[in-house]
């Protein structure tokens, strides 16, 4: 009985591969007790230096309706400290200090550090299914334990960002069809640190993120096999993910005093950037992602471009 419930779970993974976005969680669940184990990460050119991204991730089906995840990361995305020229301050004459913000060289070598651990709840709240289609809504919520020395406003509670977040998630599958939609709210932390100050003493520094919105919207079509000979067959996926992000400009206080921000690396702004991708579904379980991320409308300031994702994923039945 239980071989024949994995094999019912195996089946249902690989009859909906093209509902498992690279970069987005579809609102299907993950079944009960079924734990999936995922590896991925990302990589670009920041003027000369290559910036990495490494994950882990661990995933539980808790209930039927309710999935679980949490994963870690390593990135070389950050130093111990912020750049000492995004906040800077001279003394006048009179005593007075002027305080400004500015940019940085980029491309900077910075060590490998383990960001933290960053935690993700998905509830699904609607089921409809009909034949060769169904259309699923959840809920879900995430929670980053990441303090990094984050330097743009711009939060991202996997890498970069303590804080919260939470939103909806729509998806239709029609026979090799899907597109889902996702939009949800990040309530980001702040990040402080006490430095050297250059004239004496010592800098207090905090850096409240913007709030942020963002909108992802993303389509999958299985393009191979037109129709199933057994389950055990390779299914390749081709999908087309936006993803948008609008988010505020950040509060900068350093020595107790509030600093307008100047730089575009901590004015809000909003973007939206296009990830095409290809994924191939080995034995109905695992599952194999590769994209590339371009700017469409504006950028991201938290990296350059082209990005660079892959991704290994498996499921194990208790």
């Amino acid at each position: 009985m239980k071989v024949f419930g994995f094999l019912i779970i195996l089946c249902s993974f690989g009859a909906n591969a093209q509902e498992l976005f690279p970069h987005n969680e579809p609102a299907s669940s993950i079944p009960k007790n079924v734990i999936g184990i995922r590896t991925f990460g990302d990589s670009y050119n920041e003027n000369g230096t290559q910036r990495n991204l490494a994950a882990l991730r661990l995933m539980y089906g808790l209930t039927p309706r309710v999935s679980m995840m949490a994963t870690g990361t390593f990135s070389n995305h950050h130093s111990k400290y912020l750049p000492s020229s995004l906040i800077t301050h001279t003394h006048t004459s009179t005593g007075n200090t002027n305080y400004q913000t500015g940019s940085f060289p980029r491309g900077l070598k910075y060590p490998y550090r383990f960001n933290g651990v960053y935690f993700y709840g998905k509830y699904r709240f609607l089921t409809e299914d009909g034949k060769n289609t169904h259309y699923r809504m959840a809920a879900y919520a995430e929670y980053s334990f990441i303090s990094a020395a984050h330097d743009e406003t711009e939060p991202n509670l996997l890498d970069d960002t303590k804080g919260c977040g939470f939103g909806l998630i729509a998806t239709y599958l029609k026979k090799h069809f899907a597109v889902s939609i996702t939009s949800g709210l990040i309530l980001p932390g702040k990040y402080s640190e006490i430095t050297p100050d250059f004239y004496g003493g010592e800098l207090h520094t905090i850096l409240q993120y913007g709030r942020a919105l963002k909108y992802n919207l993303s389509f999958g079509y299985l393009i191979y096999p037109s129709e199933y000979s057994s389950y055990s067959e390779t299914n390749i996926n081709v999908y087309l993910e936006f993803m948008g992000k609008s988010y505020q400009t950040a509060k900068v206080i350093q020595n107790d005093i509030d600093i307008k921000p100047q730089t575009e690396l901590l004015l809000g702004s909003h973007y939206v950037e296009f990830h095409p991708g290809i994924q191939a579904i080995i034995n109905s379980n695992m599952r194999i992602d590769f994209s590339v991320g371009v700017p469409i409308i504006n950028k991201s300031f938290t990296r350059f471009y082209p990005v660079y994702m892959i991704g290994i994923q498996r499921y194990f039945f208790l």
